[in-house]
């Protein structure tokens, strides 16, 4: 995404190495800064942390941070991350431009910097844009246009925001790539959603495999689950920690049966293989 494409007002406080006047830039003390409340980015990678802090040793901040003034102090509008790391660094001191800017401005600043610099994750992205709605009152329409991108592409990137939160970590921690979120925003079952997800991880399918496995899994209308016995039910879970897939044991009065799941031939000749030993 080019700034050309930043909405109006916005490309002109973002400074750019070969337009800042040195005038503008001030070198603030670190420990007067503090971080952005609304800083869409969550996960500061900390060996990457390390590495920039050691060339920020041996080379310093090539590239000013911005920050606005509050109360006594500083806050960071673009450029955590660098704060971050001169912080590692030992610095005392940070080169910044400051700006005298909303809370909403600094929000969209540090949201659109984040997309340019391709640092966040999907669900990042999305409470990015869930924030300038519900904070601001923004439409889905002046958020695309506030960042540079389709309406509808806004209106996607929400939507992984229904995710249960187990499969919402895993796309965060990067286990499922935004477009297995996609496929996965398709099965309304949660159980089944996160043994999808479990199992792409494990098996380390593609996005058009786990398609496949979606339009491959028969839809039933899930029943309520009667009261099962607690040694029944720890004896089910162990089948299903033992085959890796989801089992249902049913057991009356001595007898009874055991169904075992499976969504590929792949996956029933791995089931068969632990049965034979």
């Amino acid at each position: 995404m080019s700034r050309q494409a930043l909405g109006k007002g916005l490309r002109s406080l973002i400074p750019q190495a070969d337009i800042v006047n040195r005038s503008q830039v001030n070198h603030i003390e670190v420990d007067k800064i503090t971080a952005n409340p609304f800083q869409p980015r969550k996960h500061f990678d900390q060996e990457k942390l390390e590495q920039l802090a050691a060339s920020i040793k041996e080379h310093g901040v090539l590239e000013p941070i911005i920050v606005r003034r509050v109360d006594e102090g500083y806050q960071i509008v673009v450029g955590e991350r660098r704060w971050r790391a001169s912080l590692l660094a030992g610095k005392k001191t940070i080169p910044a431009v400051i700006k005298d800017l909303s809370e909403r401005q600094m929000t969209e600043l540090a949201l659109i910097e984040n997309l340019q610099r391709e640092d966040l994750n999907a669900i990042e992205e999305a409470e990015g844009y869930r924030i300038l709605m519900e904070e601001f009152s923004m439409t889905q329409e002046e958020v695309a246009q506030s960042v540079g991108k389709k309406r509808s592409s806004v209106a996607n990137a929400l939507r992984l925001l229904s995710l249960d939160a187990k499969t919402k970590g895993m796309v965060a921690n990067g286990s499922l790539s935004r477009g297995h979120a996609k496929v996965l925003l398709g099965v309304d079952s949660v159980k089944l959603r996160q043994m999808l997800a479990e199992r792409v991880v494990r098996e380390g399918l593609s996005v058009r495999q786990l398609e496949r496995l979606v339009k491959e899994k028969p839809k039933k209308r899930i029943l309520p689950q009667r009261e099962e016995d607690p040694e029944l039910q720890l004896l089910q879970e162990e089948l299903q920690r033992v085959l890796g897939t989801k089992v249902r044991l049913d057991y009356r009065e001595g007898k009874g049966k055991i169904e075992i799941e499976y969504y590929s031939d792949e996956e029933l000749e791995r089931i068969l293989d632990l049965m034979r030993g």
